[in-house]
């Protein structure tokens, strides 16, 4: 798996780049700020870009969006993002671009190396990984003509766990309920957003953009 990094931190570049290399990992590129990450990603091509949020000059949002200028560059490029902080406006940017590939963790929470590098390859393979603060603060916003108001209340929870990248089993064991009750929450989820059948995945990457988008 061919990887950039971009992280402004010396020692924690440093230490990114050791750790991935070690789980097998081809660090093709490391870079401290926007610009080189842009080139980066647009040069090489990576499997998937571990980028932080603030990054020189102004040590504000220059990481997501290089992110996003990236992405529009080479459509689809995987990035995860790894910060301290939850950047609203361009973190909904950067998923509400439809092309998945796309993962925001926070550093103080990434509590195992292992599952930080399955989180990695995850969403190198095309799938969404989202730290439950990240999606809890996205939701932080008015639901005044909310196009999902007729979802129920367990319909919004199966929805947000599934925007945190929860597999059918996992949301049922959460719930403590089957996973034939899942797949109706779900079912009942796509047929409420008006999303017509065109492969599971699909409509469940664009039931987790919609909610995060409008909620």
């Amino acid at each position: 798996m061919r990887v950039v990094i971009a992280e402004d931190s010396v020692l924690l570049r440093e230490g990114l780049s050791r750790l991935l290399t070690d789980a097998g990992c081809e660090i093709v590129a490391a870079v401290g700020d926007g610009p080189a990450l842009v080139g980066a990603i647009t040069t090489h091509r990576p499997d998937v870009s571990v980028v932080d949020v603030r990054m020189p000059p102004s040590h504000r949002d220059e990481g997501l969006r290089a992110a996003i200028s990236a992405r529009a560059e080479v459509p689809g490029s995987p990035v995860l993002v790894l910060s301290q902080y939850v950047e609203k406006q361009y973190a909904a940017e950067l998923l509400a671009d439809g092309a998945g590939s796309i993962g925001y963790l926070l550093k103080d929470r990434v509590a195992d190396v292992r599952e930080f590098v399955d989180a990695v390859r995850r969403v190198a393979g095309g799938g969404t990984v989202m730290d439950p603060e990240v999606v809890a603060q996205l939701l932080v916003r008015s639901r005044r003509d909310d196009p999902m108001a007729m979802l129920t209340p367990r319909e919004r929870e199966v929805l947000q766990l599934m925007a945190e990248g929860r597999s059918n089993a996992a949301i049922a064991t959460h719930l403590v309920v089957s996973a034939g009750a899942v797949e109706k929450h779900i079912s009942n989820v796509f047929a409420k957003l008006g999303l017509e059948a065109s492969g599971s995945d699909h409509r469940r990457v664009l039931a987790v953009l919609t909610y995060l988008r409008e909620s």
